[in-house]
C-alpha cells in the first residue's frame, strides 16, 4: 500500500516543484512509504528525494519540507485497522441506527493513536507493528488498561486471546515509548481493590507511563450488556482512592501521575480540584480537567463593557449547563448583550448521556424551536464531527439553521470561542 495525493493546492510550493493530484508517492530518500506517518517520518529533513508514480511512468522529485506542508498536500487516509475485541461496555454496541456511518467503526489502530490520541487497547499488535512503533518512535501512545488483571482484562474486553497488558507495557517503556492509560471504571468489576491494584501496576513504569485517568463507563438506552452505570456514591469513593494515590505519587514524584474524570466529581456532586492539580492536562481530550479549564479561563477572560445591540443562543448538554450558566451571568454585564443558554436533552442516547459532544442535531431541535428568541445560534464545535457541519445522526448545520429561521455559528467551546461568537459572529441588531 502506498500514499497517493488526494489534492495539491493551487499556487503552492508542493505544486510548483511539480507534484500532481493522484500521484502516489513510493519511497522518500529510498526508504518506502506505506502511509502519512512513513511520510511523516522520512520528510523530516530539509530536503529529500521522492519516488513518484504517475500513472505508468515513475518520476523523482526533489522536495524541500517548507515545499509539502500540511495546507498544500492533501493527502490519502490510510484504512483504519478495526477493533477484535468486545467489550462488555462498547459504546459502538450501544449505537442506534441512523447515525453517521463513521461512528459504527470499531477502531483499534496503533497510528490512530500516535497521530490523534485514540485509545488502543494493544491486542492486535504484529511483531513488525512493534518494531514500527520502537524504530520511528510512535510516541506517546494512548492505551486502553481497565484492569492489569489479565482474566478480569480479557472478560471486559470480550478477548479470551488478548495478551498480558503488563508485559506490553513493559515492552514499550523498556523501549523508552511513553504512554497514557485510561481505565474506564465499570461499577461491581474492576473498581475497589482491582482499581488499587491496577492504578499501582501501572505507576510502577513512570516516568514512561506519563498519566493515568479514570473514567466512569459511558452507557446509553440502547445497551444491551448487564452493566450498571457509575453511581454518585461509586464515584465519591473512586475520587477517595484516587486522592490518596495523587498525595502518594506528588511526594514520590513530583506529579500526580493519576487523574479522575470530570464526569466523577460531578456524578459525585464534589467540587473539582484547582487547574494546576491537572499538570500539563495530559488527558484533556479524555475529559479529564475540561471544566476547571473553562471556569479558570473564564474568570481571567476581559469582557467588553459595551456592544452593539443583540440577542444570541447557544446550549450545552445538562452535565456542562451549570458551568455555562456561571459564565452567562458573568456574560450579562456586557451592555447591549442578551444572550440566552439552553440545556439540550439527550433522548436519543437516553438521560444517563449528559455530555455536549453527544448531541444528535434532533434532540437539539426538539429543545429549541419555537423557543429561541435570539437573532443567531452559536453552536459549540465539540458537537460536530471535526472539520465539518455534521452532527452525530446526519442532521447538517444548515438544516438547522433553515428549521429555527436564524444564522448558526460555528463556535471553539471556550470561554473565548463564546465570547469571539458574541462579538464578531453575530454582527447585526435585532
Amino acid at each position: 500500500m502506498n500514499l497517493t495525493i488526494n489534492n495539491i493546492r493551487e499556487g503552492s510550493s508542493a505544486e510548483g516543484i511539480g507534484l500532481k493530484k493522484g500521484d502516489v508517492i513510493l519511497s522518500i530518500n529510498g526508504q518506502p512509504v506505506k502511509d502519512i506517518i512513513d511520510y511523516m517520518f522520512y520528510a523530516s529533513g530539509a530536503s529529500f528525494e521522492m519516488g513518484i508514480q504517475r500513472g505508468d511512468k515513475k518520476l523523482a522529485l526533489t522536495a524541500r519540507k517548507k515545499d509539502i506542508s500540511n495546507q498544500d498536500v492533501d493527502l490519502k487516509a490510510f484504512r483504519t485497522r478495526p477493533c477484535n475485541n468486545k467489550c462488555i461496555f462498547c459504546f459502538v454496541h450501544q449505537l442506534p441506527k441512523g447515525m453517521r456511518e463513521s461512528l459504527y467503526l470499531k477502531d483499534d489502530d496503533y497510528r490512530m493513536s500516535f497521530l490523534y490520541g485514540n485509545y488502543i487497547t494493544l491486542t492486535n499488535l504484529t511483531a513488525k507493528d512493534k518494531e514500527r512503533i520502537i524504530s520511528q518512535r510512535l510516541s506517546p501512545l494512548y492505551i486502553s488498561v481497565h484492569s492489569t488483571n489479565n482474566d478480569l482484562r480479557r472478560k471486559m474486553l470480550g478477548n479470551r486471546k488478548a495478551p498480558d497488558i503488563l508485559e506490553e507495557i513493559e515492552y514499550f517503556t523498556s523501549r523508552r515509548i511513553r504512554l497514557h492509560a485510561q481505565i474506564v471504571l465499570c461499577p461491581d468489576i474492576n473498581d475497589g481493590k482491582e482499581l488499587i491494584k491496577t492504578i499501582k501496576d501501572l505507576s510502577k513504569y513512570y516516568p514512561y507511563m506519563l498519566s493515568i485517568s479514570v473514567v466512569p463507563v459511558g452507557l446509553t438506552k440502547h445497551k444491551k450488556k448487564l452493566v450498571r452505570p457509575v453511581e454518585k456514591e461509586d464515584a465519591e469513593k473512586i475520587i477517595a482512592e484516587v486522592n490518596k494515590f495523587q498525595e502518594r505519587f506528588k511526594k514520590r514524584f513530583g506529579d500526580m501521575l493519576a487523574y479522575v474524570a470530570d464526569e466523577m466529581y460531578i456524578k459525585a456532586g464534589m467540587p473539582f480540584p484547582p487547574l494546576k492539580s491537572y499538570g500539563d492536562l495530559p488527558q484533556l481530550e479524555n475529559g479529564v480537567g475540561m471544566v476547571q479549564l473553562f471556569v479558570t479561563s473564564a474568570k481571567k477572560i476581559k469582557l467588553p463593557k459595551k456592544i452593539d445591540s443583540r440577542s444570541i443562543a447557544t446550549f450545552t448538554g445538562k452535565s456542562f449547563m451549570p458551568y455555562l450558566e456561571e459564565f452567562r451571568k458573568k456574560l450579562a454585564h456586557i451592555e447591549g448583550l442578551n444572550l440566552e443558554v439552553f440545556e439540550i436533552e439527550n433522548r436519543h442516547f437516553g438521560p444517563s448521556v449528559t455530555v455536549a459532544g453527544l448531541l444528535t442535531g434532533k434532540d437539539i431541535l426538539k429543545t429549541l424551536v419555537g423557543r429561541v428568541k435570539g437573532g443567531c445560534l452559536l453552536v459549540p464545535d465539540v458537537v460536530l464531527k471535526e472539520g465539518s457541519d455534521l452532527f452525530l445522526d446526519n442532521v447538517k448545520l444548515k438544516d438547522i439553521e433553515e428549521t429555527l429561521g436564524i444564522p448558526l455559528i460555528k463556535i471553539e467551546s471556550t470561554p473565548q470561542g463564546l465570547l469571539e461568537g458574541i462579538k464578531d459572529g453575530c454582527k447585526w441588531e435585532d
